[in-house]
């Protein structure tokens, strides 16, 4: 499937779902925020949550009423009812496995069009409360486009769905959003590479402090 699939689905229904999920997760798993204020309030930037369970995708996206673009597996694509609910959602499909550069593509394109994405920096789900070393994917799209990276921890979620679970349980959730980090100019002759190395060091360490005080705060 290509990666372009749904760019320009309209954000109402990514709207109207995330309301509902809202409505019923928030009292069910006491759900809170902390850091929304530190989101920039307009303009494109990448989210860089950590990733211990599905339940991280709508968990992150209760952090603005912005839709945020995610990327979805292929197999979530594969039938004509997941093309519909997830491409509606405005998915962005990517081959498991690959890092596939089509589906970057597509993200590119929506930060130049000045919206919100999210790209989980560990790649792929984890266990543990250390964040595993990060892909430089995220920071490399915030080099090349000028756009800030924000830093979202989200604790609780690896005891309700985790790798390897099939029945969730109930229990707490904190998210906790972390300051922008702006990316540096890469000035001429330099190597956008070299800054993206740097812009995810400085993610990861940005990251563990998120996540250490969601996961404390989750309890």
């Amino acid at each position: 499937m290509s990666a372009v699939a749904n760019v320009d689905s309209s954000p109402w229904f990514y709207r109207v779902v995330r309301a509902i999920v809202m409505a019923f997760c928030v009292p069910v798993f006491r759900v809170k925020i902390i850091g929304a204020d530190r989101l920039p309030k307009g303009g494109a930037y990448i989210v860089a949550p950590t990733h211990r369970s599905l339940t991280d995708v709508p968990f992150t996206s209760f952090i603005t009423t912005r839709r945020i673009r995610f990327l979805a597996k292929e197999e979530l694509l594969a039938h004509s009812l997941g093309r519909w609910f997830f491409g509606n959602l405005g998915a962005v499909p990517v081959a498991r496995g690959t890092a596939d550069r089509g589906a970057l593509r597509v993200l590119e394109g929506v930060l130049r069009d000045g919206d919100p994405v999210a790209l989980f920096p560990e790649g792929t789900r984890i266990e543990g409360p250390t964040v595993a070393p990060l892909f430089d994917g995220a920071a490399y799209l915030a080099v090349k486009l000028g756009v800030p990276i924000v830093p979202v921890g989200v604790g609780g979620t690896e005891h309700i769905l985790p790798k390897g679970r099939a029945l969730p349980k109930i229990h707490k959730v904190v998210v906790v959003v972390g300051e922008p980090i702006m990316p540096v100019s890469v000035a001429a002759g330099g190597s956008r590479r070299a800054a993206a190395t740097a812009i995810t060091a400085t993610l990861a360490t940005s990251l563990q402090a998120c996540f250490d005080e969601a996961l404390h705060r989750a309890g």
